[in-house]
């Protein structure tokens, strides 16, 4: 199914699609296509060859790892209008992680051989690939160095702050439609550790917890809550 003229409102509120030139805006959305998927549906699998570019038009996409034990290593959930899928576009690499849909989700493809043509015809295009993929490249480095050097609450409380602004990609949202038990996979904590810190927020006025959802009411306190000493 071709993609249809009228999503691009939903892509020019994110960031990467915004800054493009008009031409490659065009380019991409002529060549795109929509695919709906259902709740937990695959979107792509670890080793998979590459399959193009993709952006999130509504639902959430769900990327991650599950090793053969079935332990699952979660490394971000996205919404809309995010973009992914770039890595093996540059490398020609088969997929590096799994990708399933949270809940009743669309995205929007442009397919490897075509992305490969558009761009082997306007090599001036590869900039704005590299600067989708140079952002997420940062926000990996961020990701490791908390990791490695923040205690549990303040690395929870940026966290929500990086998904609050769609990690760089759009703007506010005070609503993140995510579980507690997500949350304590992406961060690499006990279910038990992320309730209490969030409980914790939850007591000083910073967020509140609804089924599947963490609404953020003050976002300085969160800030406060980010800040270490």
């Amino acid at each position: 199914m071709p993609c249809p003229d009228d999503l691009r409102p939903i892509l020019l509120s994110g960031h990467w699609f915004s800054q493009l030139p008009r031409a490659l805006q065009d380019a991409l959305l002529e060549r795109a296509n929509i695919h709906n998927l259902a709740a937990g549906q695959r979107l792509f699998s670890r080793g998979a060859p590459p399959c193009g570019l993709y952006a999130v038009i509504s639902g959430a996409v769900r990327v991650g790892a599950v090793s053969r034990e079935g332990k699952e290593a979660l490394l971000t959930l996205v919404e809309a209008p995010y973009w992914f899928g770039e890595i093996s576009l540059f490398d020609g690499q088969p997929r590096t992680h799994d990708a399933f849909a949270e809940g009743p989700t669309q995205v929007l493809q442009i397919g490897q051989t075509v992305l490969l043509a558009l761009l082997g015809r306007e090599p001036a295009y590869w900039r704005h690939m590299a600067l989708l993929m140079s952002q997420k490249l940062r926000l990996a480095f961020i990701a490791l160095e908390e990791m490695s050097l923040l205690p549990a609450a303040p690395r929870l409380a940026r966290r929500l702050l990086m998904m609050a602004e769609g990690y760089g990609e759009s703007g506010p949202r005070r609503v993140i439609h995510l579980a507690q038990e997500q949350l304590a996979l992406m961060l690499a904590l006990s279910r038990q550790t992320t309730n209490q810190i969030l409980k914790d927020l939850e007591a000083r006025g910073a967020l509140r917890l609804t089924y599947g959802e963490i609404e953020l009411l003050d976002l300085e306190k969160l800030r406060e809550s980010a800040r270490i000493g």
